[in-house]
Protein backbone atom coordinates (compact mmCIF):
# COMPACT_ATOMS: atom_id res chain seq x y z
CA UNK A 1 0.00 0.00 0.00
CA UNK A 2 1.16 3.46 -0.87
CA UNK A 3 0.61 5.11 2.28
CA UNK A 4 0.93 8.51 1.37
CA UNK A 5 -1.51 8.03 -1.46
CA UNK A 6 -3.55 6.08 1.01
CA UNK A 7 -3.65 9.26 3.15
CA UNK A 8 -4.27 11.94 0.44
CA UNK A 9 -7.60 9.64 -0.10
CA UNK A 10 -8.15 9.64 2.90
CA UNK A 11 -8.59 13.48 3.27
CA UNK A 12 -10.65 13.40 0.34
CA UNK A 13 -13.18 11.06 1.18
CA UNK A 14 -13.53 13.08 4.55
CA UNK A 15 -13.97 16.56 2.66
CA UNK A 16 -16.22 15.11 0.25
CA UNK A 17 -18.29 12.86 2.46
CA UNK A 18 -18.69 9.99 0.34
CA UNK A 19 -16.27 7.76 -2.05
CA UNK A 20 -17.66 8.70 -4.63
CA UNK A 21 -17.23 11.78 -4.32
CA UNK A 22 -13.71 11.33 -3.52
CA UNK A 23 -13.09 9.25 -5.96
CA UNK A 24 -14.42 11.93 -8.79
CA UNK A 25 -12.43 14.75 -7.29
CA UNK A 26 -9.07 12.32 -8.02
CA UNK A 27 -9.74 10.66 -11.19
CA UNK A 28 -9.87 7.74 -9.62
CA UNK A 29 -12.11 4.59 -9.91
CA UNK A 30 -14.55 4.06 -6.66
CA UNK A 31 -13.52 0.70 -6.12
CA UNK A 32 -9.45 1.40 -6.00
CA UNK A 33 -10.97 4.21 -3.41
CA UNK A 34 -12.70 2.06 -0.98
CA UNK A 35 -9.50 -0.94 -1.49
CA UNK A 36 -7.13 1.98 -0.10
CA UNK A 37 -9.18 3.13 2.67
CA UNK A 38 -10.08 -0.60 3.46
CA UNK A 39 -6.10 -1.41 3.20
CA UNK A 40 -5.58 1.88 5.77
CA UNK A 41 -8.03 1.03 8.06
CA UNK A 42 -6.75 -2.85 7.90
CA UNK A 43 -3.17 -0.97 8.79
CA UNK A 44 -4.45 0.80 11.80
CA UNK A 45 -6.67 -1.75 12.91
CA UNK A 46 -9.56 0.71 13.70
CA UNK A 47 -12.72 1.52 11.46
CA UNK A 48 -11.87 5.41 10.01
CA UNK A 49 -15.99 5.74 8.36
CA UNK A 50 -19.16 4.24 9.04
CA UNK A 51 -20.65 3.28 6.14
CA UNK A 52 -24.34 2.89 5.08
CA UNK A 53 -26.24 2.82 2.25
CA UNK A 54 -27.12 6.75 2.47
CA UNK A 55 -24.06 8.02 3.83
CA UNK A 56 -20.87 7.85 4.82
CA UNK A 57 -19.95 9.66 8.70
CA UNK A 58 -16.61 9.94 10.38
CA UNK A 59 -15.55 7.39 13.19
CA UNK A 60 -13.93 9.38 16.53
CA UNK A 61 -10.95 7.52 15.54
CA UNK A 62 -11.36 8.64 11.89
CA UNK A 63 -11.92 12.60 13.50
CA UNK A 64 -8.26 12.22 15.34
CA UNK A 65 -6.62 10.93 11.97
CA UNK A 66 -8.01 13.48 10.22
CA UNK A 67 -6.20 16.53 11.90
CA UNK A 68 -3.28 14.65 11.99
CA UNK A 69 -3.21 13.64 8.86
CA UNK A 70 -3.60 16.86 7.51
CA UNK A 71 -0.79 18.52 9.46
CA UNK A 72 1.45 15.58 7.59
CA UNK A 73 0.16 16.41 3.91
CA UNK A 74 1.08 19.69 4.58
CA UNK A 75 4.59 18.91 5.58
CA UNK A 76 4.77 16.69 2.64
CA UNK A 77 3.58 19.96 0.49
CA UNK A 78 6.06 22.62 2.19
CA UNK A 79 8.90 19.70 1.53
CA UNK A 80 8.12 19.38 -2.02
CA UNK A 81 7.30 23.64 -2.55
CA UNK A 82 11.46 23.74 -0.57
CA UNK A 83 12.48 21.51 -3.12
CA UNK A 84 11.07 23.48 -6.04
CA UNK A 85 11.78 27.05 -4.99
CA UNK A 86 15.48 25.62 -5.90
CA UNK A 87 14.27 25.68 -9.31
CA UNK A 88 14.32 28.33 -11.88
CA UNK A 89 10.26 27.50 -12.98
CA UNK A 90 7.33 28.02 -10.18
CA UNK A 91 4.86 24.91 -10.62
CA UNK A 92 2.52 23.12 -8.26
CA UNK A 93 -0.87 23.46 -6.85
CA UNK A 94 -2.05 26.20 -5.75
CA UNK A 95 -5.38 25.96 -3.39
CA UNK A 96 -7.27 29.44 -3.20
CA UNK A 97 -10.62 29.81 -0.96
CA UNK A 98 -12.52 32.90 -1.44
CA UNK A 99 -15.70 34.84 -1.51
CA UNK A 100 -18.17 35.12 -4.25
CA UNK A 101 -17.96 38.58 -5.28
CA UNK A 102 -13.93 38.55 -4.72
CA UNK A 103 -13.69 35.48 -7.34
CA UNK A 104 -15.76 36.96 -10.15
CA UNK A 105 -14.69 40.65 -9.84
CA UNK A 106 -11.39 40.76 -8.20
CA UNK A 107 -9.61 37.06 -8.94
CA UNK A 108 -10.97 36.07 -11.97
CA UNK A 109 -10.02 38.96 -13.97
CA UNK A 110 -6.43 38.58 -13.33
CA UNK A 111 -6.00 35.01 -14.07
CA UNK A 112 -5.08 34.36 -17.88
CA UNK A 113 -2.47 36.83 -17.41
CA UNK A 114 -1.30 35.40 -14.21
CA UNK A 115 -0.80 31.94 -15.93
CA UNK A 116 0.82 33.25 -18.56
CA UNK A 117 3.24 34.47 -16.39
CA UNK A 118 3.27 31.06 -14.40
CA UNK A 119 1.65 28.05 -17.07
CA UNK A 120 3.23 25.86 -13.98
CA UNK A 121 1.02 26.95 -11.21
CA UNK A 122 -2.30 25.25 -11.10
CA UNK A 123 -4.93 27.23 -9.56
CA UNK A 124 -7.08 24.94 -7.42
CA UNK A 125 -9.98 27.32 -6.34
CA UNK A 126 -12.93 26.81 -4.07
CA UNK A 127 -15.58 29.68 -4.02
CA UNK A 128 -18.24 29.79 -1.37
CA UNK A 129 -19.51 31.92 1.73
CA UNK A 130 -18.03 30.84 5.17
CA UNK A 131 -18.24 33.08 7.90
CA UNK A 132 -14.82 31.22 9.58
CA UNK A 133 -13.68 29.77 6.22
CA UNK A 134 -11.18 26.84 6.33
CA UNK A 135 -7.89 28.97 6.33
CA UNK A 136 -5.68 25.96 7.16
CA UNK A 137 -7.07 23.58 4.40
CA UNK A 138 -5.33 26.33 2.28
CA UNK A 139 -2.69 28.23 0.81
CA UNK A 140 -4.54 31.50 0.37
CA UNK A 141 -7.51 32.23 1.56
CA UNK A 142 -9.21 35.58 0.76
CA UNK A 143 -11.49 37.73 2.99
CA UNK A 144 -13.37 40.81 2.24
CA UNK A 145 -13.66 42.35 5.58
CA UNK A 146 -14.44 45.11 7.09
CA UNK A 147 -11.24 47.55 7.46
CA UNK A 148 -11.08 47.61 11.00
CA UNK A 149 -10.42 43.84 10.56
CA UNK A 150 -8.30 42.54 13.48
CA UNK A 151 -7.56 38.60 14.41
CA UNK A 152 -5.70 36.16 15.67
CA UNK A 153 -5.17 34.65 11.71
CA UNK A 154 -1.89 34.88 9.54
CA UNK A 155 -2.69 37.87 6.44
CA UNK A 156 -1.61 40.00 4.80
CA UNK A 157 -3.93 43.23 3.87
CA UNK A 158 -3.82 43.68 -0.46
CA UNK A 159 -6.17 46.70 -0.51
CA UNK A 160 -8.07 48.60 1.15
CA UNK A 161 -11.51 50.17 -0.73
CA UNK A 162 -14.13 53.14 -0.32
CA UNK A 163 -17.47 51.88 0.12
CA UNK A 164 -19.14 54.11 -2.80
CA UNK A 165 -22.60 54.82 -4.77
CA UNK A 166 -22.33 53.97 -8.30
CA UNK A 167 -25.28 53.67 -11.27
CA UNK A 168 -24.82 53.37 -15.22
CA UNK A 169 -24.64 56.01 -17.56
CA UNK A 170 -27.95 55.27 -19.31
CA UNK A 171 -29.51 55.89 -15.24
CA UNK A 172 -27.60 58.99 -15.11
CA UNK A 173 -28.74 60.40 -18.99
CA UNK A 174 -32.48 59.49 -17.72
CA UNK A 175 -32.85 60.51 -14.03
CA UNK A 176 -30.30 62.76 -13.29
CA UNK A 177 -27.82 62.53 -10.45
CA UNK A 178 -28.54 63.24 -7.18
CA UNK A 179 -27.00 66.95 -5.48
CA UNK A 180 -26.87 65.46 -1.88
CA UNK A 181 -27.37 62.38 -0.10
CA UNK A 182 -31.15 63.40 0.71
CA UNK A 183 -31.53 63.38 -2.83
CA UNK A 184 -31.40 59.33 -2.91
CA UNK A 185 -35.02 59.68 -1.32
CA UNK A 186 -36.54 60.65 -5.07
CA UNK A 187 -34.01 58.35 -6.95
CA UNK A 188 -34.30 54.03 -7.46
CA UNK A 189 -31.73 52.28 -4.85
CA UNK A 190 -30.69 48.80 -5.33
CA UNK A 191 -29.76 48.09 -1.63
CA UNK A 192 -27.94 44.64 -0.17
CA UNK A 193 -29.13 42.65 2.89
CA UNK A 194 -27.39 40.77 5.31
CA UNK A 195 -28.79 37.52 6.54
CA UNK A 196 -30.60 38.26 10.12
CA UNK A 197 -29.79 42.36 9.89
CA UNK A 198 -32.34 44.85 9.32
CA UNK A 199 -32.44 46.79 6.07
CA UNK A 200 -31.02 50.47 7.90
CA UNK A 201 -30.82 53.47 6.49
CA UNK A 202 -27.63 54.52 4.46
CA UNK A 203 -25.03 56.13 6.66
CA UNK A 204 -22.31 58.17 4.79
CA UNK A 205 -19.93 61.16 5.02
CA UNK A 206 -17.34 63.34 3.38
CA UNK A 207 -14.33 62.71 4.93
CA UNK A 208 -12.60 59.03 4.09
CA UNK A 209 -9.82 59.41 5.71
CA UNK A 210 -10.53 60.93 8.86
CA UNK A 211 -13.53 58.37 9.63
CA UNK A 212 -17.57 58.72 9.47
CA UNK A 213 -17.03 62.07 11.01
CA UNK A 214 -20.18 64.67 10.60
CA UNK A 215 -21.90 61.35 9.12
CA UNK A 216 -25.88 61.59 7.98
CA UNK A 217 -28.36 58.88 7.65
CA UNK A 218 -30.47 58.87 4.22
CA UNK A 219 -33.69 56.99 4.79
CA UNK A 220 -34.80 55.64 0.89
CA UNK A 221 -37.47 52.73 -0.02
CA UNK A 222 -35.23 50.53 -2.35
CA UNK A 223 -36.97 49.35 -5.75
CA UNK A 224 -34.56 46.14 -5.11
CA UNK A 225 -33.58 44.24 -1.95
CA UNK A 226 -31.52 41.18 -2.86
CA UNK A 227 -28.57 39.18 -0.82
CA UNK A 228 -26.34 38.87 -4.23
CA UNK A 229 -23.84 41.24 -4.74
CA UNK A 230 -23.84 40.25 -8.46
CA UNK A 231 -27.48 40.73 -8.91
CA UNK A 232 -27.15 44.29 -7.58
CA UNK A 233 -24.32 44.92 -9.82
CA UNK A 234 -26.09 42.99 -12.89
CA UNK A 235 -29.04 45.22 -12.28
CA UNK A 236 -27.10 48.65 -11.57
CA UNK A 237 -24.77 47.81 -14.91
CA UNK A 238 -28.47 47.58 -16.44
CA UNK A 239 -29.60 50.68 -15.52
CA UNK A 240 -32.31 49.93 -12.78
CA UNK A 241 -30.68 52.30 -10.32
CA UNK A 242 -28.14 53.50 -7.89
CA UNK A 243 -26.11 51.27 -5.52
CA UNK A 244 -23.33 51.06 -2.80
CA UNK A 245 -20.96 48.88 -3.47
CA UNK A 246 -16.79 48.48 -2.55
CA UNK A 247 -14.45 50.79 -5.39
CA UNK A 248 -12.07 47.32 -5.99
CA UNK A 249 -15.47 45.64 -7.20
CA UNK A 250 -16.50 47.62 -9.66
CA UNK A 251 -13.13 49.49 -10.39
CA UNK A 252 -12.77 47.90 -14.10
CA UNK A 253 -16.15 49.04 -14.86
CA UNK A 254 -15.63 52.60 -14.08
CA UNK A 255 -12.49 52.32 -15.83
CA UNK A 256 -14.08 51.71 -18.76
CA UNK A 257 -17.26 54.20 -18.26
CA UNK A 258 -19.86 51.62 -17.79
CA UNK A 259 -20.47 52.70 -14.53
CA UNK A 260 -20.17 56.09 -13.06
CA UNK A 261 -19.72 57.21 -9.45
CA UNK A 262 -22.47 59.30 -7.84
CA UNK A 263 -22.24 61.92 -4.66
CA UNK A 264 -19.01 62.21 -4.98
CA UNK A 265 -17.00 62.41 -2.13
CA UNK A 266 -19.55 60.79 -0.28
CA UNK A 267 -19.02 56.88 0.64
CA UNK A 268 -20.45 54.40 2.77
CA UNK A 269 -17.71 52.98 4.15
CA UNK A 270 -14.26 51.44 3.73
CA UNK A 271 -13.74 47.85 3.51
CA UNK A 272 -10.37 45.98 2.86
CA UNK A 273 -8.93 42.38 1.26
CA UNK A 274 -6.60 40.36 2.90
CA UNK A 275 -4.79 37.12 2.21
CA UNK A 276 -5.40 34.88 5.08
CA UNK A 277 -2.29 32.31 5.19
CA UNK A 278 -2.17 28.93 7.18
CA UNK A 279 0.25 29.21 10.26
CA UNK A 280 3.14 27.80 9.38
CA UNK A 281 6.79 29.01 9.21
CA UNK A 282 6.84 28.12 5.35
CA UNK A 283 5.62 30.10 3.05
CA UNK A 284 5.48 27.81 -0.90
CA UNK A 285 7.37 30.71 -3.24
CA UNK A 286 3.81 29.99 -5.73
CA UNK A 287 1.79 31.47 -3.08
CA UNK A 288 4.27 34.20 -2.52
CA UNK A 289 4.23 35.11 -6.47
CA UNK A 290 0.25 35.14 -6.48
CA UNK A 291 0.01 37.43 -3.51
CA UNK A 292 2.63 40.11 -5.10
CA UNK A 293 1.07 39.65 -8.69
CA UNK A 294 -3.00 40.21 -6.75
CA UNK A 295 -1.36 43.45 -4.80
CA UNK A 296 0.06 44.83 -8.14
CA UNK A 297 -3.06 43.99 -10.32
CA UNK A 298 -5.61 45.35 -7.53
CA UNK A 299 -3.55 48.48 -6.67
CA UNK A 300 -3.19 49.21 -10.64
CA UNK A 301 -6.86 48.40 -11.33
CA UNK A 302 -7.93 50.71 -8.76
CA UNK A 303 -5.79 53.52 -9.85
CA UNK A 304 -6.89 53.57 -13.18
CA UNK A 305 -10.21 53.70 -12.45
CA UNK A 306 -9.38 56.74 -10.26
CA UNK A 307 -7.99 58.42 -12.94
CA UNK A 308 -10.62 58.19 -15.77
CA UNK A 309 -13.74 57.22 -14.11
CA UNK A 310 -17.00 60.00 -14.49
CA UNK A 311 -18.12 61.49 -11.58
CA UNK A 312 -21.07 63.15 -10.40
Amino acid sequence: MDRLLAMQVFERVADEGGFAAAARALDMSPPVVTRLIAELEAMLGTRLFQRTTRRVSMTEAGEAYLARVRQILQDVAEADAVASAHTSELAGRLRVHTQPALASYVIAPLLSDFRRRHPGIVIDMDVETHRDPPIEDYDVTLLGVDAGFDADIVARKIIESEVILVASPDYVARRGAPKKPQDLAGHDCLRLKHPGAPLRAWRMWRHPRSGPQGAVEVDTEPVLIANHTDTLLRATLDGAGITSISFDLVASYLAHGRMVRVLNPWITGRLAMYAALPSRKFIPQRSRVFLDYLVEHARRQNDEAVRTASVY
